[in-house]
């Protein structure tokens, strides 16, 4: 049950509250000081990231940290390999034409041992010959031999009549 003394205390607290309005704070915190507020600092973030967008929308993309160049197109005919370090200098990496046409890249190593893999034109596979370990050169999975696990995929990307080595991938399964 309230009784009369609180009753009192709740009164006099309202009446504080309403005191402590100032009206020059209330009219310099209002919606429109607010909402203009906003609105400025919006359009001073957009303004500001114009430069940024005219930077992407000029770069054609060919400089990126992870790409390496590997070797001309032209330079490489169908059915040959050429060998390439990446993603760094310490990790070979094997780029194959297949006769069909098709480019695909792999680490240069060999999932059991680590020994050199070779690109074999005459089977259209990739040969670890330290124990005849085989690799199927479309998937890098291994086909004969040893190895248990694929090789890892080098993604790539040709631009321009250059082919780029982009990204790795290290697949299980």
């Amino acid at each position: 049950m309230p009784n009369k003394e609180n009753k009192g205390k709740k009164t006099e607290d309202m009446i504080n509250l309403v005191d402590n309005l100032n009206q020059k704070d209330d009219l310099n915190y209002n919606r429109r000081a607010f909402l203009k507020s906003a609105v400025g600092a919006s359009i001073t973030l957009g303004l500001a990231t114009i430069p940024f967008s005219i930077k992407a929308m000029m770069d054609d993309g060919v400089e990126d940290e992870n790409r390496v160049e590997i070797v001309d197109l032209e330079d490489l005919p169908k059915g040959t390999s050429v060998n390439f370090n990446y993603p760094t200098e310490h990790e070979p990496a094997i780029l194959v034409h297949t006769p069909r046409g098709e480019l695909k890249a792999y680490n240069n190593k060999c999932t059991h041992l680590q020994c050199p893999v070779f690109y074999e034109k005459e089977n259209d596979t990739l040969l670890c010959p330290c124990h005849k370990g085989y690799f199927n050169v479309d998937s890098g999975h291994p086909e004969a031999g040893p190895p248990q696990r694929e090789l890892p995929l080098i993604e790539l990307e040709v631009h321009n009549g250059t082919v780029y080595a982009v990204g790795r991938k290290i697949r299980h399964g």
